[in-house]
Formats: structure tokens, sequence, C-alpha cells
């Protein structure tokens, strides 16, 4: 687990229901002054999270959850609103918009599905990572700057490579100072790091954010600890795809993708 020196606190501090402020540990990795999407996204099913809770349990269970970024994620207070699309007692689909500065910077739809006993026909990939406990911590922030990379214990499977790592990654922090989140909301708090685990091209020469992020997931995720096995591919004409299977330490729980927009830093 990360060392007893690690920073405490969260990514964010509660201002209401629905608004919160982030701290520096949010911050983002080309520019301070930017959130880092990663912690954003775990915000984003909190929040969801928080709506839903508000009516009686109904069984269902986040299944599918994407994330279009529409702009820039100033390090400033943002705001967020749900609402039901699509209501349903089996399949309902919820809509959640991050608003900092009154402008829209995220959109983002999440599928709820019915959660009933498939266990007799249960299959797939079996594979679990070897476990973090006995693996080493990684300095990313060796690679990238940045408050929410400073707050990782990062932990690889094997040497990370262009293109190609597999890596633990969990944090000491809150994603919600002093406020209790579900373990799911805990768990996608981490997800988006995998765009920065395996890198083709330093990030000092190349710019490759993502504009999205969607997550599938057909098992739900437990412990403190987000597996990322992640390759990164860059296409010809300016565009990149980032695909990860995850895991927890049973096994995968499903898969995420990050479209790329890849382009030289200006002066590189």
């Amino acid at each position: 687990m990360p060392s007893s020196t690690a920073p405490r606190g969260g990514y964010f501090e509660p201002i209401d229901d629905h608004r919160y402020k982030p701290t520096p540990h949010a911050s983002g990795a080309w520019d301070p002054d930017e959130q880092h999407f990663s912690p954003l996204g775990g915000l984003v099913v909190h929040a969801i999270d928080r709506h839903r809770a508000a009516r009686p349990d109904d069984g269902l269970v986040l299944s599918r959850i994407s994330y279009d970024i529409l702009g820039r994620l100033a390090l400033d207070e943002c705001e967020i609103e749900v609402e039901t699309v699509r209501p349903g007692r089996t399949i309902e689909l919820l809509e959640a918009v991050v608003r900092i500065a009154d402008r829209p910077v995220v959109r983002a739809r999440a599928w709820f599905l019915s959660a009933v006993d498939t266990t007799a026909v249960a299959g797939g990939a079996e594979d679990r990572l070897t476990p973090p406990e006995s693996l080493a911590s990684w300095p990313m922030s060796d690679v990238w700057p940045g408050g929410y990379i400073a707050s990782l214990d990062v932990r690889p499977v094997a040497p990370p490579r262009p293109g190609r790592t597999t890596a633990w990654v969990s944090t000491p922090l809150d994603l919600v100072a002093g406020v209790p989140v579900s373990p799911l909301a805990s768990y996608l708090t981490l997800v988006d790091t995998a765009n920065g685990i395996a890198v083709r091209q330093p990030p000092t020469e190349w710019m490759f954010p993502n504009v999205d992020l969607t997550v599938h997931l057909h098992r739900q995720a437990r412990g403190t600890w987000t597996g990322l096995d992640t390759t990164v591919t860059f296409g010809p004409s300016g565009q990149g795809l980032t695909s990860t299977v995850l895991h927890d330490v049973d096994g995968p729980v499903g898969h995420a993708q990050q479209i790329l927009t890849v382009r030289p830093l200006s002066g590189a």
C-alpha cells in the first residue's frame, strides 16, 4: 500500500450537494492549472450514485459508462447535474453533465442493468495479474508532472514499455475529502490513468490527450487496486487509441477505451 508519508486528503472538497472544489492533488499532467480527468471521472460516478440513492434500491448495477470530454478542465469549482434519460425496472440510462464556470465540459452516459445470478453460465478470461503486494512501486512522476500523478502508487507487473504496460494503481487519497463513496466510484477514479502508463512518445515532445473514455464492465470491481493491462496505438494521421483490460484482485472486470488526438508540442 502507499507509504504513510503519502499526502492525505482528497481530490475534491464538497461545496454542496452538486458542487465540488478540486484540490491540487487533482491537477493535470500537461497543465497544472487543469484537472486530470481520472478523478473527475470517479466524481461523476459518485454524483450518479447520489442521484440513484434518493430512490429505493432497484438492484441495477453500472455496466457501461461513456464520457465525452468537451473542453478544458480548469482546476476550478465544478457542478454536476444528473438526470434519468431512460427509466426502467431492468435497464436504465442516466446522463451526467459537468459544468465549470457555467460551461459544459464533460457529458457522461451510464447504463445500469439488472443483477441476476448467472454463475452457472459465467465464463471468459480468467487470468489474474500478479498481486500488487508482491510488486515494487514505479515513480510515474518521473514521466509525468502534476498533483494527480504524484498522488499514485503505481506497481507494474513488468517493466513499462512504449505502448504496452500492465500495472496496478492505487491512491491513499479520498475521492471527496471526508465523504464515503462507493467501491466502484473509487475504482473508476483511477481508470483514466491508463493513457499515461504506456506512453509511446515523451509527453515533453508530443501531446496525446484522450477526448473520451468508455468503460464496459462484466463484473463489479472490488478492492482498493485498479489493474490496467494497457496497449496504446498511434495511427498515421493524428489519431490514437488506448485499450485496456481492467482488473481487480480476482481477475478481469471489463474493458476501457480512449480515443486520442496525437500532435507534436509546439516548439518541441
